[in-house]
């Protein structure tokens, strides 16, 4: 119960700044904290009633950004399905607000609909409870004439016998000249349209029925005296209301998996060992509302979402959490104190991530005053429509977890040039890759989101509790890096970047991006070889030929047979090196140096480690750096140019 108590604790904390309040995504839909006794729909519809509960006006609502409505509701509202008439209090379809509903050819199977509907309204309305916007749309929809005001206005369309058309045809082109927009909005039929209202101020002050906080707080005090039924929270531990429904619509508004769920009386959800299921777990109104709605702000807000799984970091305070399964680029409040020289040492690049860590962790603190040190991390994910399960939970120190980030952070680490700013330039940043960008160095850019999600939950125990990556990872990543040919140049010079900084991770020593001359492993000194030929033949090639080198098309070979290999590319060296003339002279020499340095009976077919990959990236980086600042050229370092996010 600890996820859920965290959750609840977050909403308390949240609800004064955030209820209500519209917040918009990158994408531009929109999303709220909700009050408690509240959901969204989409609506087609938007009517206006005027103060004295008269049709004012009407439109179709086409923009998908601003359908999502903020509606009271109940627990029965909540859960309807089927047959059953559980209308929501206010907004709702045609079959619930219009009392004319049947007069249009509307279908109902048994009791209207609307009398249930009307008569809750009506309840609300005149209530100690009561608003006065309420009442005026409760006056107005008492007159059970909603679909011929609709109807008059434009905005649904009859066909010939004066029913609601279920689909555009034909012959309603010979009736109207142009097709009405509410067939583009509606899901199935006419008969589905959503409505919702909101009720007109001769000043033009008042805000629209569904944003006004005051609605919001009627329907929770009205809703709230009218709850029964008090057992003992398991969650707070207090005697409240309890609730057997508990919310839907988790990650998004259709859908329908639930967290907690036991209303299966005829199967084995519980019969057996209870005779009820709040025997095994009872859970009060108020918690359930405010935990499910707290998820569901939170998800919007900061999730990250693979194939339905959720990742989730958040502080019960202070929401906004740094997640570990982000890159270094990723942490927004890193770019400010940007190193401008990227630190290519661990040591130099330690110093600053955990500077900037502790100021930000700091800053977090003082946010959260005297509240809750803690950070939660959660991991959801359903494996049927209707049954969502928490697959991880984690509720961490706050000093613990950014340790935890900064050792990640400062041992998973490589130079990285795959990233593109605000204006689409390339970056280079040195750090840890994200684990969404590990899994698809290990399996390819185009893997199936299934494996991406377990890969991203696989690596989060090795990021919170200092746990070494494991090695099927680290092996897909170094066999995909040692095959170049089989991807595009910006994929596979990625894909290198990331083998780089899992297999220098999982080595006890630790390497630098900065060539290590001293280092005499016999798969490093290889890898420094192929970068040399490599560097070689394509200062020969020039800037107009773009055709992968000799070095590269045998990578692959080279990395299981390097001995073998290293003969092949040196043969197929001999031509450039003829053609650079002396400009070759300081390559073919370093190559010399390097051949000297591994030892004759380390000189054979053995396979390589994955320590030649960081060999063969410090060298050509360094090879690329002193051209940069001796011999300035068209040949520029590839790995920067045509790299891709």
């Amino acid at each position: 119960m600890s996820w859920l108590l965290n959750l609840y604790e977050t909403y308390q904390a949240n609800e004064h700044k955030f209820v209500g309040k519209i917040e918009t995504k990158r994408n531009g839909q929109t999303f709220t904290l909700l009050p408690i006794s509240h959901t969204t729909q989409n609506a087609h519809v938007e009517v206006t009633i005027t103060e004295d509960g008269e049709f004012l006006s009407a439109f179709v609502i086409e923009d998908k950004n601003e359908m999502n409505t903020l509606i009271p509701c109940t627990e029965s509202a909540a859960s309807r399905s089927g047959t059953v008439i559980a209308p929501y209090p206010l907004h709702d379809k045609l079959a619930y607000v219009a009392g004319d509903f049947a007069d249009y050819g509307g279908e109902v199977k048994k009791e209207l609909p609307f009398d249930t509907y009307i008569q809750e309204l009506a309840n609300w309305a005149n209530s100690a409870h009561g608003h006065p916007k309420v009442r005026s749309i409760y006056n107005y929809l008492r007159k059970g004439h909603l679909i011929r005001d609709l109807v008059q206005a434009g905005v649904l369309c009859v066909d010939e016998n004066n029913r609601l058309a279920e689909r555009w045809d034909a012959k309603l082109e010979a009736l109207y000249k142009e097709k009405p927009k509410i067939f583009s909005v509606v899901p199935t039929d006419q008969f589905s349209t959503f409505v919702r209202f909101t009720v007109y101020s001769p000043d033009g002050a008042s805000v629209k029925v569904w944003n006004d906080p005051e609605v919001y707080e009627s329907f929770i005090r009205y809703y709230n005296e009218r709850l029964e039924d008090y057992d003992l929270c398991y969650v707070t531990g207090q005697r409240l209301p309890s609730s057997e429904r508990h919310a839907n619509k988790i990650r998004n508004p259709a859908d329908k998996a639930k967290l907690i769920s036991a209303n299966d009386t005829s199967g084995f959800t519980f019969r057996g060992r209870f005779n009820e299921s709040r025997e095994a777990a009872s859970i009060s109104y108020e918690v359930s509302q405010k935990a499910h709605n707290a998820l569901k702000w939170l998800i919007n807000r900061q999730a990250k979402i693979v194939d339905g799984r959720v990742f989730l970091v958040w502080g019960n305070e202070s929401v906004d959490m740094p997640a570990p399964d982000d890159d270094y680029y990723d942490f927004q409040f890193l770019r400010d104190d940007a190193i401008d020289d990227v630190p290519l040492t661990r040591k130099t690049h330690a110093q600053e991530f955990a500077k900037a860590m502790d100021g930000y962790k700091n800053r977090l603190i003082e946010l959260s005053g005297n509240g809750s040190r803690n950070v939660n991390i959660l991991i959801l994910d359903s494996a049927t429509t209707g049954r969502m399960g928490v697959l991880y939970y984690r509720n961490m120190d706050i000093d613990l977890y950014f340790e935890r980030l900064i050792h990640w952070h400062t041992t998973c680490v490589w130079l990285h040039k795959y990233r593109r700013n605000e204006q689409q330039a390339l970056i280079a940043f040195f750090g840890a890759p994200a684990t969404k960008d590990i899994a698809y160095a290990a399996y390819g850019s185009k893997a199936d989101d299934k494996v991406v999600k377990g890969l991203m939950e696989r690596l989060l125990p090795c990021i919170l509790d200092k746990r070494p990556i494991p090695k099927d990872i680290v092996s897909c990543a170094m066999q995909r890096a040692s095959n170049p040919v089989s991807m595009e140049r910006w994929e596979w010079e990625k894909t290198l970047s990331i083998a780089c900084a899992l297999i220098n991770k999982n080595e006890k020593e630790g390497f630098d991006v900065a060539l290590d001359t001293k280092n005499t492993d016999r798969s490093y000194l290889f890898g420094r070889l192929l970068a040399i030929a490599d560097v070689l033949e394509r200062n020969a090639l020039g800037p107009e030929e773009q055709r992968a080198t000799n070095a590269i098309r045998y990578m692959n070979a080279f990395s299981r047979h390097p001995a073998r290999t290293w003969k092949t590319i040196q043969e197929s060296l001999q031509p450039y090196q003829a053609k650079l003339g002396t400009r070759a002279r300081y390559l073919s020499a370093i190559i010399d140096e390097v051949g000297s340095m591994i030892a004759p009976a380390d000189f054979n077919n053995a396979p390589l480690t994955g320590l030649y990959l960081l060999g063969f990236y410090s060298q050509r980086h360094d090879l690329y750096q002193k051209k940069d600042k001796t011999q300035p050229d068209d040949n520029s370092d590839p790995s920067g140019e045509q790299s891709q996010e």
